[in-house]
């Protein structure tokens, strides 16, 4: 394997180009299950949340992000790593097909874009709770709730790397 081999990069795509790949894969058949989240610090809790995401699809496309709707939904002094970064390090996870940076504050245009048969929400979410909820619906896609309980996040891992 020489040292410009790089398979990460390769999965991080435009939402055109996701729109295409997902079309080729319903022809084949395939499901496919999107996730998303800022992933600023990777932890535990991620891990077990796209794993269980990459359960509920024969795909897995998880949306990140971008640096500018971090600041919004976290504050400043976040993100701590650039939305190509986080990318990288999610693209490199073996149950992640697809990455995709999306600007917006939410996940909303994204769905409506690739339609995914399932949108998947972690586990400080019921499936009644999922703001996305009735877009998912209406296009005649599911909600599922997954990973394990909610005892990971960055902010708390944050905290506790402060106060050493």
């Amino acid at each position: 394997m020489s040292g410009s081999f790089r398979p990460s990069v390769s999965k991080i795509k435009d939402v055109g180009t996701l729109k295409e790949l997902c079309a080729e894969a319903r022809r084949a058949g395939k499901t496919i299950a999107l996730a998303n989240g800022c992933f600023d610090v990777l932890h535990v809790g991620h891990t077990r949340y796209l794993q269980g995401a990459r359960a509920e699809a024969d795909i897995l496309i998880v949306g990140i992000n971008a640096d500018a709707s971090v600041r919004k939904l976290k504050g400043e002094g976040r993100p701590l790593q650039t939305e190509q970064d986080r990318a990288l390090l999610i693209a490199a996870l073996y149950v992640v097909d697809w990455v995709v940076i999306f600007a917006e504050d939410t996940v909303e245009n994204l769905l409506l874009a690739l339609k995914p048969d399932v949108h998947c929400k972690g586990t400080d979410y019921t499936p009644e709770t999922v703001p996305e909820r009735a877009i998912v619906k209406a296009y005649g896609g599911r909600v599922a709730i997954v990973g394990d309980a909610k005892d990971h996040d960055t902010s708390a891992l944050l905290a506790r790397l402060a106060s050493r």
